[in-house]
């Protein structure tokens, strides 16, 4: 259900409705950018490169900022999958949470902006292309595109990290059972909420996959408010993401993201706990068996993994005979005159198969490029075509919010 929701989202939005919202300067552009950024499924690998790219569009700082903080730690799909495990008042606070840390996070740039005499002025924004009026398409049209983007980009995107998500929490609840942590005292309270911080702070975990884990915790004892910490902070930072964050926002931001995501999610714990002592958190875990429709849910979910987790690796032997080819191709001897060109360039940034997904897109638009196929365990990108422009490949992967290295 999550899945097809988000997918109807990205297909009914209006084209360029983020870029032209979040132009705004002030507390408004980082208001609609954290509403915006909340129903989005992004998790911080996808939505650090997204967040750049808007700033590099027109966006101002401060709603780049609130949009990076607010996205990742929720999305229509992590909503349901909270709802599902730890109950409607933890998924709904969740939500709340996400869009509060996103808004102060936003409005603590726009005020260092303000004071900064030297404050860079916004970029100006580029012209939108003219695409298709959504209007005018099919109900089956609309229901491709988001059935596509749901499973080719959004599952897509977070496949591995769900199974080892939820493979982690059935482990987790065979190692620590119902009730074995509740009378630890050291993960009750503040300690528990500051172990949660910096156990997830620094790692990589996507905000749907990350909710089993949780629940599982939750189920052994671990308090609600520790639990949010870990949703809150774990999705939206990582090592990876803090070194974007800092060359394409610049250190100040850096700072302000780290101090917002990390006394907002331990003062929102806190306030979860003490609004719900002893919380709802992890009763839809015991409260009945599986019915009909969780187990077809869970047989389609399976299957539509397994299908994913083959095509991924059809694809990869796909491209390495590809590559075979054109290695032998240019042992063979020199191309013919007129023949397609081909080149690869490297792209630092790429780290998901969205990630790979927004590369391609990027090149396939550039005037003559016929192909673009990304490899993401090398971090480069071959591309076909005629007449290829370095200059104009390099330029179209720095605008979806990569940095391009030498051919």
């Amino acid at each position: 259900m999550g899945l097809g929701l988000a997918g109807l989202l990205h297909a009914l939005l209006p084209p360029g409705l983020v870029r032209r919202r979040l132009g705004a300067r002030g507390l408004g552009g980082v208001i609609e950018a954290s509403l915006l950024g909340v129903p989005m499924p992004l998790c911080s690998c996808g939505v650090v490169p997204t967040a750049i790219g808007l700033r590099r569009d027109g966006a101002s700082r401060g709603a780049a900022t609130s949009f990076l903080i607010s996205t990742p730690q929720t999305g229509l799909d992590s909503v349901l999958v909270s709802a599902g495990l730890l109950g409607w008042p933890f998924a709904l606070f969740k939500l709340g949470a996400a869009f509060a840390t996103g808004l102060l996070g936003g409005a603590a740039v726009e005020a260092l902006d303000r004071f900064r005499p030297d404050a860079e002025r916004a970029p100006a924004a580029e012209a939108i292309e003219a695409r298709p009026d959504r209007r005018a398409r099919s109900v089956l049209g609309v229901s491709r595109e988001a059935a596509r983007y749901a499973l080719f980009d959004l599952l897509g995107m977070i496949d591995g990290w769900l199974i080892f998500g939820v493979l982690a929490a059935a482990l987790l609840g065979l190692w620590l059972p119902a009730g074995s942590l509740g009378d630890v005292a050291w993960v009750q309270g503040l300690p528990g909420m500051l172990l949660a911080l910096a156990i997830s702070m620094p790692l990589y975990v996507c905000t749907t996959s990350s909710v089993p884990i949780a629940a599982s915790l939750v189920s052994a004892g671990l308090p609600a408010g520790s639990a949010l910490v870990f949703l809150m902070a774990g999705p939206a930072t990582n090592l990876a993401t803090l070194g974007a964050v800092y060359r394409g926002l610049g250190g100040r931001v850096l700072a302000v993201y780290l101090a917002t995501v990390a006394v907002s999610s331990l003062m929102l714990g806190a306030l979860f706990d003490w609004v719900l002592p002893g919380g709802t958190a992890g009763a839809a875990l015991h409260a009945h068996g599986p019915g009909w429709l969780s187990a077809a849910a869970a047989w389609l979910g399976a299957l539509l993994l397994a299908w994913l987790l083959l095509r991924r690796a059809w694809r990869r032997v796909v491209a390495l005979r590809a590559r075979a080819r054109t290695a032998g191709a240019r042992t063979a001897g020199a191309q013919k005159e007129g023949d397609a060109m081909e080149m690869e360039i490297e792209v630092r940034g790429m780290s998901c198969a969205h990630c790979v997904h927004r590369v391609k897109q990027a090149l396939e638009a550039v005037e003559g490029v016929s192909l673009a196929v990304p490899d993401l365990e090398s971090g480069r990108v071959r591309v076909q075509g005629e007449h290829l422009d370095a200059g104009a490949l390099a330029a179209a992967i720095e605008r979806a919010g990569y940095e391009a290295g030498s051919p």
